[in-house]
């Protein structure tokens, strides 16, 4: 049966693309698809993260963008700066549903964090995960001030109904300091669910062939990895 999991995060810049493309990665046995509803801060013809997706998790995952604004601003401002037709989560939905009729996986990959505007109307990430009745998987940053704003966004998704497959760290230094090393324990008490990975820093940049040979090592076995808390 296919299954489509939404990809949000505590903020932006923490590693939502190449967590998206591990999971992509990992699941190379199965037919991929990744939707990215509202691309902003690229000009038209500039690869967008859905573009960066297949580049690292293979050429065989089909990529789509619904929308490109060309200013790094929230979709509805950039929509509204731009003059042009926001994103509504309606069409998020319909665009997962109809990729989930011929691809095993979907992954849906938000804007910013969940509450981010898609539109003046207020709708969001959150949205569009409720219609597709979509488990979301929360991608946050390592070090410190994590716990807080992934114990924000676990109650934001509690309070719609919403599930949290888990949480997956979206750069995981090297060499980390007791901060980060400490919220491998912490994060999943703050987020209410596990802890399903760490993406190692600057994976973003290797080769996708190197990528995709290395994403299982940082995925949990429930995302088709075999990382394990205590394993970089």
């Amino acid at each position: 049966m296919p299954m489509i999991l939404v990809v949000s995060g505590t903020g932006t810049e923490i590693g939502k693309t190449v967590v998206t493309a591990a999971v992509a990665a990992a699941a190379r046995d199965r037919r991929v698809a990744v939707l990215k509803p509202a691309q902003t801060g690229l000009a038209p013809g500039e690869p967008g993260d859905a573009a960066e997706v297949a580049r690292l998790a293979g050429s065989q995952v089909t990529a789509v963008e619904l929308a490109r604004f060309p200013e790094p601003l929230a979709p509805a401002t950039a929509a509204r700066r731009a003059g042009l037709a926001p994103v509504r989560p309606f069409e998020v939905a319909e665009a997962a549903q109809k990729l989930a009729t011929e691809h095993d996986l979907v992954l849906v990959e938000g804007a910013g964090g969940l509450l981010v505007r898609f539109d003046d109307e207020g709708g969001t990430l959150a949205d569009a995960a409720r219609l597709l009745s979509a488990p979301v998987l929360v991608v946050a940053p390592a070090g410190l001030g994590t716990l807080n704003a992934t114990a924000l966004t676990a109650e934001a998704l509690r309070n719609r109904g919403l599930s949290c497959r888990g949480v997956v760290i979206g750069s995981m230094p090297a060499d980390p300091d007791l901060a980060s090393r400490c919220n491998i324990e912490d994060l999943p008490v703050a987020a209410g669910a596990p802890l399903l990975g760490a993406v190692p820093a600057g994976a973003g940049a290797l080769p996708g062939a190197d990528f995709a040979a290395g994403a299982a090592r940082w995925l949990a076995p429930e995302l088709g990895g075999s990382w394990a808390p205590g394993r970089r």
